[in-house]
């Protein structure tokens, strides 16, 4: 009887120990993997599928927790190519000068965020500079960056005007609206989403052209998600998850894009001051996540492909970028 007492106990023992070891094994499967998404500026309309896809749950689903970090000083690039970020918010014009070069960046753009570049260049309405050629004897705000003069001079030219003639005040600008409204200066290069809608909703009458309209070269990406090209090759399928569920929540913000907006205000309460602008500009974009392409996130090649040679011929970099460099279609369903 002892002996069967103690075979008992022995065998309750080994079956707890294997209880507690499977538990613990279960407990390791379903821990989330940790992910930092790092954002190019203040949590704005371009973002809002990332926060949709955490507050509605996609990430968690997918087995992935997502921590959202603002960008250093370096930008989204720097932190993502150093691996301490696993994703991040980029642009394909700036992407090329990290992709260049000994000291290149190992990363890589895996979604666009919208099909088309919705840039262009806004102006008070009447004041003759409704196109390119009109910013002739006029003060635009610039950055002074070598591309942006180079994108302007070509749409000039391309109407006969003389980018010579245009008056390059250094941009000081936060306000698009204020800036035109003081007459600081009379063009400023904006990204329509937010400031050219920020025009709409203060009744500010304006002219405004887009570059893509003018010359299809410059229908590059921008915004887009990168990653870090070591992270991709070692987890595809986490990439892959997190990209998956990234694509629901802009999903969502397309289709519900008021819902989405008071999500996008709910993480970054400070935009509920500009709640007006929220909405519209969320309305604006609903229909420029996908534009005409079935799936969110996926690159036109000869696209991409044709800016970075136009950088190659403008000899806008420090040597020759390979055009179909820095992107991936491998990522999105």
């Amino acid at each position: 009887m002892k002996y069967f007492k103690k075979i008992t106990a022995v065998l309750t023992v080994a079956a707890l120990i294997l209880c507690m070891a499977a538990c613990s094994d279960n407990n390791k499967k379903t821990e989330n993997e940790k992910i930092t998404f790092v954002l190019d500026w203040t949590p704005n309309t371009n973002h809002t599928g990332l926060y949709a896809a955490i507050e509605k749950g996609y990430f968690s689903d997918a087995g992935i927790d997502v921590e959202v970090v603002q960008p250093p000083e370096g930008g989204a690039e720097m932190l993502v190519g150093s691996g301490k970020a696993q994703f991040g918010v980029s642009f394909q014009d700036s992407m090329a000068t990290a992709l260049i070069g000994e000291d290149a960046l190992p990363i890589t753009a895996v979604a666009a965020v919208i099909q088309h570049n919705t840039s262009g260049i806004i102006s008070r309405k009447g004041e003759g500079m409704n196109s390119p050629k009109g910013l002739e004897g006029h003060k635009y705000a610039t950055w002074d960056s070598p591309v942006e003069k180079a994108t302007i001079k070509q749409v000039m030219e391309a109407e006969g005007g003389d980018f010579s003639k245009v008056k390059l005040i250094p941009s000081t600008v936060t306000d698009e609206v204020s800036a035109l409204q003081s007459k600081s200066v009379d063009a400023i290069w904006i990204f329509y989403a937010w400031a050219g809608v920020a025009c709409e909703v203060a009744e500010l009458e304006t002219d405004y052209f887009a570059f893509a309209d003018i010359d299809p070269v410059f229908d590059y990406y921008t915004p887009v998600i990168i990653s870090n090209n070591t992270y991709l090759e070692e987890n595809p399928e986490t990439a892959k998850a997190f990209l998956s569920a990234l694509a629901k929540g802009y999903e969502f913000a397309i289709e519900n894009p008021k819902d989405a907006a008071d999500i996008l205000m709910n993480a970054a309460p400070e935009l509920k001051s500009n709640s007006e602008l929220v909405y519209e500009s969320q309305k604006y974009l609903a229909e420029q996540y996908k534009a005409e392409c079935s799936r969110w996130g996926e690159f036109d090649e000869e696209r991409w492909a044709g800016f970075y040679r136009w950088l190659n011929e403008k000899e806008l970099l420090d040597g020759k970028l390979d055009p179909y460099k820095g992107f991936s279609n491998a990522y999105i369903e």
